[in-house]
C-alpha cells in the first residue's frame, strides 16, 4: 500500500498538488488562530465565495482567474471590515450578504457567458490535480510572502488579536493590522479554492484552529499544534483521496472533522 501511494509521487500533478496543499494548510493554520480567537472565522467563508463570483466572471470575460479575484477578494476583505466597524449590521450578517450576492454574481455570468460547467465545478470543489507549473509559482510566491509578513508583524497580529482596545491605548495601529489580516487572509483564500473549492476552503482555517484549542491553552502552543494538526489533515486526506478514489478536497474536511472529535474526547479525558 505504502509503496502504491508513494508511486504516484513520480508524477507532476501530484507533486504540484504535494508543495501547493502543505503550503496553503501552513498559511490557513497560521492565520486561522487569529481569526477564530477575534471570532471572524467566517470571514473565509465569505471571501471564498466572492473569489468564486470574481473567479466565474473572470472566466465569463476570458480573463486570468487569478489575476482577477486576488484583488477583487482583498477589496472585498476592506469592505467587509469597514462595514463591519462602521455599520449597525453585524459580521455574520454582512458575510452572508456578500457570499449570496457573489455566488449569484459569478454563476449568473456564467450562464449568460454560455460557458461549460468544468472550470467553475473546479472553483466551487477544488481540484488540486489540476495545479499547473505557473500556479506552483505563483503560490509559492504568494504563499511565502503571506508567511513572512506573518513573521514580521506577529507581535502586533497578537495584540489586535487577545485585546484590540488595550492595543489601541498603546500606539498600536489596529486598523492598519486589521486590515494587513483580512488581506492576507484574502489572498491565502483564493490561492486555496484550487486546492479545496470556494465551499470548503474555510474548513482549512477553522477546524486546525479549534482543534488545537481543546488540546493547548498557550497562543504559541495553539499556533504550533493548528500547524501540525493542518499539515496531517491535508498529508492524510490526500493518501485517502487516492486510495479511495474520492475527492481531495471533501477527503481533507472528512479527516479534520474526525480528528477534531478524536481529539476533542482526548482533551475531555484529559481534563477529568
Amino acid at each position: 500500500m505504502i509503496e502504491y501511494i508513494l508511486s504516484f509521487l513520480q508524477y507532476d500533478f501530484m507533486r504540484n498538488a504535494l508543495i501547493v496543499g502543505l503550503l496553503i494548510a501552513v498559511c490557513c493554520a497560521l492565520l486561522g488562530v487569529s481569526l477564530v480567537l477575534k471570532r471572524f472565522s467566517m470571514i473565509g467563508d465569505g471571501l471564498s465565495h466572492v473569489g468564486f463570483g470574481a473567479s466565474a466572471l473572470a472566466l465569463a470575460l476570458g480573463f486570468a482567474p487569478l489575476y482577477v479575484a486576488i484583488p477583487t477578494v482583498i477589496i472585498a476583505a476592506f469592505l467587509m471590515l469597514r462595514i463591519n466597524k462602521n455599520s449597525k449590521i453585524n459580521g455574520d450578517a454582512i458575510i452572508a450578504l456578500v457570499s449570496s450576492s457573489a455566488l449569484a454574481i459569478g454563476y449568473t455570468a456564467q450562464k449568460l457567458s454560455g460557458g461549460g460547467n468544468i472550470d467553475i465545478s473546479n472553483y466551487m470543489f477544488g481540484s488540486i490535480y489540476t495545479v499547473s507549473k505557473e500556479d506552483v509559482i505563483i503560490t509559492v510566491i504568494l504563499s511565502v510572502l503571506v508567511l513572512a509578513l506573518y513573521v514580521v508583524f506577529y507581535n502586533k497580529l497578537f495584540a489586535i488579536t487577545f485585546d484590540e482596545d488595550f492595543a489601541a491605548a498603546t500606539g498600536v495601529k489596529t486598523g492598519a493590522y486589521n486590515s494587513l489580516l483580512a488581506a492576507l487572509t484574502a489572498v491565502t483564500v483564493v490561492i486555496g479554492m484550487r486546492m479545496m473549492g470556494a465551499l470548503l476552503i474555510s474548513s482549512l482555517i477553522i477546524f486546525p484552529v479549534l482543534t488545537a484549542s481543546r488540546l493547548c491553552k498557550n497562543y504559541r502552543s495553539v499556533i504550533i499544534s493548528s500547524l501540525i494538526i493542518s499539515v496531517f489533515n491535508f498529508l492524510t486526506g490526500l493518501v485517502l483521496s487516492i486510495v479511495l478514489n474520492t475527492s481531495p478536497g471533501s477527503s481533507v474536511v472528512i479527516v479534520s472533522l474526525a480528528v477534531f472529535v478524536i481529539l476533542s474526547v482526548v482533551g475531555r479525558i484529559f481534563k477529568k
